[in-house]
């Protein structure tokens, strides 16, 4: 037993420095793929509808903002669409590849559910040898340039997207009819899409461990968002080919649900303990509601510090924090309204004093003058 204690600590404790090491580890696989680039020639102007670097970042960063495997998808696509005219991605599940989404083909709708030929091909070398492969639309699956035609020159791409050294999806990109088509930026585009799709793999893995096994109770703060090692997850799982008789399943719950729920769990494995309780005498109902709004409201707060820290230590130093982070609490301040404002616990202000209380650590001058208390 006391074996399994100890493991268990010693997991939540990786766990929260893994977490804390995140934002480091975004920069970290930004600066992997771009040293993956080719050296521009000094005096070499930028080819036709080649993005500068500076794209390619931001392109990137679109990503990265994603905490969903489909909206990092959905990223991955917006930002193909500034280097190829014409891009889609192909689910690869039991050796069969079927559309998921595309961009630039007109009516994107009937790429969903075609089922590519996986057999032969540019699809076939790509899938196989798991690196991006040229080739003439001439080699591409007939049954798809019967559907959607080629691009004027007839060169395209096929590029794997590769999870956990397995081929998941297939990226199709050509020219279209303005040839746009910038295969080194588009490599990059699904290598960064890989390495964040792992990350948010480790997430949600970590916010499914923290339901299935409440935490003992240990004194310690509330933490943010944690993350342990554990088995991959299928960025496609809910992709149902309309070919195949299978249900859809839900899309995966956001990080702030699972992270609530989560400390709802612990907390009600912990209600028997004796302690002075603020809501002894509110309902059981009004009292677990307003415990989950404090919960809340610190875990959007948690987040905001971790991934402002600079800006955060820098507007206790000039007093002006509330500037500096303006956006990001008023953003955040408006998803706890939306969830608790009609509630129980809208008399509690609790983001207001968790703001105060965590941001500004109790010294409400270092908000600054244009903050409302």
């Amino acid at each position: 037993m006391a074996d399994r204690e100890l493991q268990r600590i010693v997991e939540r404790a990786v766990a929260q420095a893994l977490e804390r090491q995140l934002p480091k580890l975004q920069a970290e696989l930004v600066q992997c793929v771009l040293a993956d680039l080719p050296e521009p020639a000094a005096s070499a102007a930028p080819a036709a509808g080649s993005a500068l670097p500076g794209g390619l970042v931001q392109a990137i960063s679109g990503i990265h903002a994603g905490t969903t495997q489909k909206e990092i998808l959905k990223a991955l696509l917006d930002a193909g669409t500034s280097y190829a005219s014409r891009i889609a991605l192909f689910v690869v599940k039991s050796g069969a590849a079927t559309g998921w989404q595309a961009r630039g083909f007109g009516d994107d709708d009937p790429i969903k559910d075609f089922p590519l030929d996986l057999s032969t091909g540019p699809a076939s070398h790509a899938y196989a040898t798991r690196v991006a492969t040229p080739a003439n639309i001439a080699e591409m699956d007939r049954r798809f340039v019967k559907q959607f035609g080629g691009p004027a020159n007839e060169q395209i791409l096929m590029l794997p997207l590769v999870l956990k050294d397995k081929v998941a999806a297939l990226l199709y990109a050509d020219g279209g009819g303005d040839n746009l088509l910038d295969a080194g930026s588009l490599e990059v585009l699904v290598m960064a899409t890989s390495a964040w799709l792992e990350v948010a793999s480790l997430r949600k893995q970590a916010q499914q461990r923290e339901l299935a096994e409440p935490m003992p109770p240990i004194e310690r703060p509330a933490p943010a968002p944690v993350q342990t090692v554990s088995s991959f997850s299928d960025p496609f799982a809910s992709h149902a080919p309309k070919h195949v008789a299978k249900a859809p399943e839900p899309e995966p719950e956001p990080a702030a649900e699972v992270v609530e729920v989560a400390a709802s769990a612990a907390s009600a494995s912990a209600a028997a303990a004796p302690a002075a309780d603020p809501f002894a005498g509110l309902s059981a109902e009004d009292a677990d509601t307003h415990r989950k709004a404090q919960r809340f409201a610190r875990l959007l707060v948690d987040e905001i510090k971790l991934y402002n820290q600079a800006k955060v230590n820098e507007g206790r130093r000039n007093k002006d924090l509330y500037d500096r982070l303006k956006e990001d609490i008023e953003k955040s301040r408006a998803t706890f309204q939306k969830r608790y404002g009609n509630t129980a616990a809208a008399s509690g202000d609790y983001f207001q004093r968790e703001v105060v209380r965590s941001l500004a650590e109790d010294d409400l001058s270092v908000m600054g003058a244009n903050f409302k208390n």
